[in-house]
């Protein structure tokens, strides 16, 4: 299992903890094990066509996701995800 990390502007909009274990060897995988625990959760990451908002970004260790659109990056079972967003306003 991986470790997920989720900023804390996530957690204020769905039940989730600061940190959790999930299963997945691709990034898609790993969303859609997170999705029936926190559902919603990818209608926030995702848009409509199930790729990556502009405004998201995964990493897998300290490397950020490059398939944005498929999300076939591969998933080893000790790595650490960090899901981030981009914040902006003035």
């Amino acid at each position: 299992m991986v470790k997920v990390h989720f900023p804390e502007h996530l957690r204020r909009h769905f039940a989730i903890p600061p940190a959790c274990h999930a299963e997945g060897r691709t990034i898609k995988q790993l969303l859609a094990q997170l999705e029936q625990g926190y559902p919603g959760l990818t209608g926030y990451l995702l848009d409509e066509r199930g790729r990556l908002r502009k405004h998201v970004n995964i990493f897998i260790g300290n490397a950020m996701v490059r398939d944005r659109a498929g999300l076939s990056d591969p998933v080893g079972e000790t790595q650490e995800i960090h899901i981030l967003q981009a914040l902006s306003g003035g």
